[in-house]
């Protein structure tokens, strides 16, 4: 059975737009999590049958692991990307918390963040799943321990700081504008929160 589509005119062949029904999916997780988004809201949204759906990614749980990729891709990479701009590191790390602001509030996709929003406990079935997302959220604090690491050697940052726990410090921060914005935080209360999460940052000190 064909998956459902809009009437198409003639000559236009039908074909199934799995990136189409992958964005329409991920805000679906987005918004309610995997255990909290049902089949049939999933093949209501990417208008696609169950066998279609499963022909196509084999099951709800490969389905979530691509539009997980796709959240990561499409939306993920902006966090990331703010590390590497020009500038100092703390500079770096203003632009990440503001862009994290900014993407937690965009009111054109769900608020929070995909992987912040997902259950941090889950049924034991989803055991796999919630293990992916922990590798993720540790990925996303490995980066900035590596771009805190940097600035501590360019000599932004105290040589006595602690980086792995202030790594783990910002990244707990984002991931709480995330579950704030989730919450009804706007923009310009995250940034705020952003703001004093920075005061945190061991500036090196000068020579007497």
């Amino acid at each position: 059975m064909e998956p459902k589509s809009e009437k198409r005119t003639p000559g236009r062949p039908r074909v199934f737009d799995r990136e189409r029904a992958l964005a329409a999916a991920m805000r679906l997780f987005w918004q309610h999590g995997f255990e909290g988004t049902s089949m049939a809201q999933l093949t209501d949204a990417m208008q696609i049958n169950p066998p279609s759906l499963y022909a196509a990614f084999g099951s709800k749980d490969n389905l979530y692991r691509e539009t997980l990729s796709h959240y990561l891709a499409e939306y993920g990479r902006l966090l990331v990307e703010t590390l590497n701009t020009e500038g100092d590191g703390r500079q770096a790390m203003h632009h990440m918390l503001r862009t994290a602001a900014a993407l937690f509030t965009d009111t054109s996709h769900p608020s929070g963040c995909m992987v912040s929003n997902a259950a941090v406990h889950c049924a034991a079935e989803n055991a796999r799943l919630a293990e992916l997302l922990t590798q993720h959220r540790t990925h996303a604090r490995n980066l900035i321990q590596a771009r805190l690491a940097q600035a501590q050697q360019a000599g932004e940052l105290s040589s006595t700081a602690d980086i792995p726990h202030l790594a783990t410090y910002f990244a707990m921060v984002i991931q709480g504008m995330a579950l704030q914005a989730r919450d009804g935080a706007d923009r310009a209360t995250l940034e705020q929160l952003g703001d004093l999460a920075l005061r945190a940052w061991p500036a090196q000190r000068s020579s007497p």
